[in-house]
C-alpha cells in the first residue's frame, strides 16, 4: 500500500510537472513573437526619431544658408552700386583737370568734394556680413555611434530567494521574508503574488484560483494581515523590479493555512431564522402558515423564552463530520428546529483539535445564544437546556441577562457581553472557552469530555448574528490556554461529563 501510494503521488508530480513544461512552452512559442514584434517598434520609433532630427537639421542648415546668401547678395548688389557711383566720379574728376578757368576749377573742385563726401564706396563697409563657413552646423556622432553600437538588452534582475525558515502564519497573517542571491544596488522594488490552494507542494498550472498581486514593496519582507484561511495552503513567489524591468519569480513557497470553516446549516434551521451562509437574521413572518406554534409565541417577553428565541452561529463543526469536514447531505435529513427552539446550527462538525471563531450580534439584538452542541438535538431542545448543549446566553429585553448556561443551569457572568465574541473549542482538552474577540480577555469556560463530534450552535431572536470563519486560533487565545488552562472562566456547576 505504501508503494502504491509513492507511486500515485509520483505519478501526480509528474503529470504537474509536464503541465508546467507545457505551460512554459506554449508562453515561449507567444511570448518569442512577441519580444521580436516589441523590439521592431522600438527600432521604428528609433528610426522615426532619426528621421525626424535629420529632416529637423537638414531645414536649420538650409536656413543657415538662404540666410548667408541674401546677405551677401545685398551686400554685392550694393558695393556694384558704390562702384558704378565711384567710376563716374573718378570720370569726372579726370575731366575738371582739364579745365582752364580758375573759378570753373573751384567750383568743379567743391562739387567733387561734396560728391566724394556722400559718395556709396566710401560710406560701404568692406567686411562681409556672412562667411562661406558651415562648420558650425557640422554634428559629431561619435557619442551616438557608440551609444547604438553598445544597445543590449535590458538588465534583468535575478530571482530572489524565499526565506522559508523567516516566513510565519500567525493570527490570519503570513509574514514572508526574501533575499537576493547577489546584491543587486539597481533593484528598484518587488512584486508579491499569493494564490490559495488545497494542494500541497508547488503550485499547479490549472489551480482554480488566481494569483493575487502586492506591488511596490520597497524591502526584502512584506506582512499580508486579515487574512480568511479558507483553504488548506497558500502559494507564494515574488520577483524583483529594477527601473527598467521585472526578473524572474523566485521558487515558490507553500504555506499551510488551515482553519476552521463552516456556514450556517439552513435545512434545519428554525422557519423564524432567515439563514445566509455568514449571517442569520430573525424573521417574524418566516414560515407563516406552516408552524403556528410559533406564531404567537413571539410575543412572549420572559427572560426565559429570550433564551430560547436566539439560535445563531457559532464557529463549532457538526457533530457527523470527523474534525473539520462538511457534511454533503447537510444535517442529514434531521427535523427541522420548532417551537420556540429558535435555532440554527453549523453545516460543518468536528471532533478532534483546536477550532476557533467569532460571532458578532447585529444592532439591537433583543436574545441570542452562542455554543456548541451534539448533532442529535431535539428539534424542541433549546441551547443550554439540556445535557448535549453549552452556550453563552445574552437577553437584552426585558430583564437583561448575561449568563452561561448547559445542562439546564445557568451561572450569571460578569460584566456585559461584548459586541462580538470569541470561542475557542478544544476537544482534544475537553475544553470550550468564549473571549472577547476584540480584547482576548476570556469570558467563561466550560469542561466537558465530549463523546460525540460537536457543531457551531446558535439561538436569535428579534435581531441577528454575523459569523467570521477562516480563523486561526488566535496567539492570546493559545497563550492564555496554554498558562490559565482556562480555569478563569470555569465554574464546577457546569462542568460536564458529557453522555
Amino acid at each position: 500500500l505504501e508503494i502504491i501510494t509513492t507511486l500515485a503521488n509520483k505519478n501526480e508530480e509528474l503529470h504537474n510537472f509536464m503541465e508546467t513544461l507545457s505551460h512554459s512552452l506554449a508562453g515561449v512559442q507567444v511570448n518569442c513573437p512577441q519580444a521580436v514584434s516589441d523590439l521592431e517598434e522600438e527600432f521604428d520609433r528609433l528610426f522615426t526619431i532619426l528621421v525626424e532630427m535629420k529632416e529637423s537639421m537638414i531645414n536649420t542648415i538650409k536656413q543657415e544658408g538662404a540666410k548667408k546668401t541674401q546677405e551677401l547678395q545685398h551686400q554685392l548688389t550694393q558695393s556694384g552700386g558704390a562702384l558704378k557711383s565711384a567710376v563716374e566720379l573718378l570720370e569726372f574728376a579726370n575731366n575738371a583737370l582739364d579745365i582752364k578757368d580758375e573759378d570753373e576749377f573751384t567750383k568743379a573742385a567743391k562739387q567733387i568734394k561734396d560728391r566724394v563726401t556722400m559718395a556709396p564706396a566710401f560710406r560701404l563697409t568692406m567686411k562681409p556680413k556672412a562667411t562661406d563657413n558651415m562648420d558650425h552646423l557640422m554634428v559629431d556622432f561619435n557619442q551616438e555611434r557608440q551609444l547604438l553600437q553598445n544597445l543590449k538588452f535590458l538588465p534583468v534582475p535575478r530571482a530572489p530567494e524565499m526565506e522559508v525558515g523567516d516566513c510565519l502564519v500567525l493570527d490570519n497573517t503570513v509574514s514572508l521574508a526574501w533575499k537576493m542571491p547577489v546584491e543587486d544596488s539597481k533593484i528598484d522594488h518587488y512584486i508579491l503574488e499569493y494564490r490559495k490552494t488545497d494542494h500541497e507542494g508547488l503550485p499547479r498550472i490549472k489551480d482554480e484560483r488566481c494569483w493575487e498581486v502586492v506591488d511596490n514593496i520597497k524591502t526584502t519582507e512584506y506582512s499580508l494581515s486579515g487574512l480568511k484561511f479558507d483553504s488548506k495552503f497558500m502559494n507564494f513567489r515574488v520577483r524583483a523590479c529594477n527601473k527598467a524591468a521585472a526578473g524572474e519569480y523566485s521558487d515558490p513557497v507553500t504555506l499551510e493555512t488551515r482553519a476552521f470553516n463552516f456556514g450556517f446549516d439552513s435545512s434545519s434551521s428554525h422557519l423564524n431564522l432567515k439563514v445566509e451562509d455568514r449571517s442569520v437574521e430573525w424573521d417574524p413572518q418566516g414560515g407563516k402558515g406552516l408552524e403556528s406554534k410559533v406564531k404567537g409565541k413571539e410575543n412572549k417577553g420572559s427572560a426565559h423564552l429570550t433564551n430560547l428565541k436566539n439560535m445563531s452561529r457559532s464557529g463549532t463543526p457538526s457533530p457527523k463530520r470527523t474534525s473539520t469536514t462538511r457534511s454533503p447531505a447537510i444535517r442529514g435529513g434531521r427535523d427541522r428546529f420548532t417551537g420556540e427552539s429558535y435555532t440554527v446550527l453549523g453545516d460543518t462538525s468536528m471532533d478532534c483539535g483546536q477550532h476557533y471563531w467569532e460571532v458578532k450580534a447585529l444592532k439591537d439584538c433583543k436574545s441570542y445564544s452562542v455554543g456548541v452542541s451534539y448533532r442529535n438535538l431535539g428539534k424542541f431542545d433549546q441551547l443550554g437546556k439540556t445535557n448535549t448543549t453549552w452556550c453563552i446566553h445574552i437577553n437584552n429585553w426585558l430583564q437583561p441577562s448575561f449568563a452561561a448556561k448547559h445542562n439546564n443551569k445557568a451561572k450569571s457572568l460578569d460584566g456585559t457581553a461584548p459586541g462580538r465574541i470569541g470561542v475557542f473549542c478544544d476537544l482534544d482538552s475537553g475544553q470550550l472557552s468564549f473571549y472577547n474577540a476584540e480584547t482576548k480577555q476570556l469570558i467563561h469556560t466550560f469542561k466537558a469530555k465530549f463523546s460525540q463530534p460537536v457543531v457551531p450552535a446558535f439561538m436569535v431572536w428579534c435581531g441577528g448574528l454575523s459569523l467570521s470563519t477562516g480563523m486561526q486560533v488566535p496567539s492570546a487565545v493559545k497563550s492564555f490556554q496554554k498558562t490559565e488552562n482556562g480555569l478563569g472562566g470555569s465554574n464546577s456547576s457546569l462542568n460536564s461529563m458529557a453522555q
